[in-house]
């Protein structure tokens, strides 16, 4: 693999890149000795639940197809929230939404498991009713992190090193879920996601999606993260962007959840409405990607939308406070991530109690600009 910029843990500002396939020192287990029978009809994988996550799985998910025999399919079972994410993946062949009910209630999702035939699961997520729900469904071989105690229902367990606060930890969780594929058989990863294919019809989107899309100077910004406020850089400071990317005559595209609405609307505010765009909860995952593959740039917390954007290829910066960027940053050359450091960084914690998000907040918004100069 690539290596590693290195990082001098001595200053207290810095800003570093990250390099695609760049996964730090992740772990290395024996292979398992898979015959072209246990395959059966082929893989059944769990994806992770949160939009983040799932991105992060992707190079897993399509480096063990690659290791499959040809007349296998791999289906995932995935949260509705995130479905559309793997619909967007040709080499997917089936797209299993789960609603997270009950284990009691989830005799659909066995059943729609069953008709796979699959020789293989893979949990790439810790939920003990999973495993379990795998089990029910007949499949034979389950591989997956023995957490919340289910490591009987496993046919191997994957132990994955504890994450450190205080320090970065110098491996990343995509590299993580890579190590289990490799296990399975499948190749390194060379740091190039697959191409993504939008499968909502642009007739069926709203018509500020289109319009945006078609713009030559688009900015996405996403100033939300779920996790909480330790992770959300200041809106004033998107809102420098904002103005700096109109002065440049570009079009803004405030992106979001819908819970993450509010933060959209102070960003956005008093800005003309034919430049700047409050889309927070008004899109899916098939117009976010429409827009992210069109723009010319992206800034974001480290968030779901951070990952996608790096994952389709746009360019961007990421804003890290309380987590790590070894262990969450966007996995792309493209993309710069600035973070200043403090003693207690990584904390992650959703709220500070140390130093008011000092790791956070002392990142300059002109720093940010100087960078878009650079390579806008």
């Amino acid at each position: 693999m690539k290596e590693k910029i290195p990082l001098c843990e001595e200053q207290n500002s810095f800003s570093f890149d990250t390099i695609a396939g760049s996964l730090g020192d992740i772990p290395v287990f024996q292979k398992i000795n898979l015959k072209s029978s246990h395959w059966k009809k082929g893989v059944l994988v769990r994806t992770p639940n949160w939009l983040g996550d799932a991105v992060m799985a992707i190079p897993a998910i399509h480096q063990l197809k690659k290791a499959m025999p040809g007349d296998c399919s791999l289906s995932v079972i995935t949260p509705r929230a995130v479905s559309d994410l793997f619909r967007s993946l040709p080499f997917i062949d089936s797209v299993i939404e789960t609603e997270n009910k009950s284990f009691f209630k989830s005799g659909g999702d066995v059943a729609e498991m069953r008709k796979k035939h699959a020789g293989i699961g893979v949990l790439l997520n810790n939920s003990f009713k999973n495993a379990a729900l795998m089990r029910l469904a007949g499949i034979p071989r389950i591989y997956g992190t023995p957490a919340r105690g289910r490591r009987f229902l496993l046919s191997r367990a994957f132990g994955f090193p504890k994450i450190r606060t205080g320090e970065f930890n110098h491996f990343h969780q995509a590299g993580l879920y890579l190590s289990i594929a490799y296990s399975l058989g499948a190749e390194e990863w060379n740091g190039e996601f697959p191409e993504f294919k939008v499968q909502k019809k642009t007739e069926n989107m709203k018509e500020e999606i289109v319009e945006l899309s078609g713009k030559d100077k688009l900015l996405v910004l996403a100033p939300g993260a779920a996790y909480g406020e330790a992770k959300r850089w200041p809106s004033e400071n998107y809102r420098e962007l904002t103005a700096y990317w109109i002065d440049k005559g570009g079009s803004v595209a405030v992106a979001g959840s819908g819970k993450e609405a509010d933060i959209a609307h102070v960003v956005a505010k008093g800005f003309p409405e034919d430049r700047v765009f409050n889309l927070a909860g008004g899109t899916d995952i098939s117009e976010l990607l429409l827009m992210l593959q069109k723009s010319a740039f992206c800034v974001a917390n480290d968030s779901g939308i951070m990952h996608l954007a790096a994952a389709v290829g746009a360019r961007g910066v990421a804003i890290f406070g309380s987590t790590d960027p070894f262990l969450t940053g966007p996995l792309s050359a493209k993309w710069k991530v600035f973070q200043e450091k403090q003693e207690c960084t990584p904390c992650f914690k959703r709220e500070c109690t140390v130093n008011q998000y000092k790791c956070l907040r002392a990142v300059r918004p002109e720093d940010v600009i100087d960078h878009m100069e650079s390579v806008t």
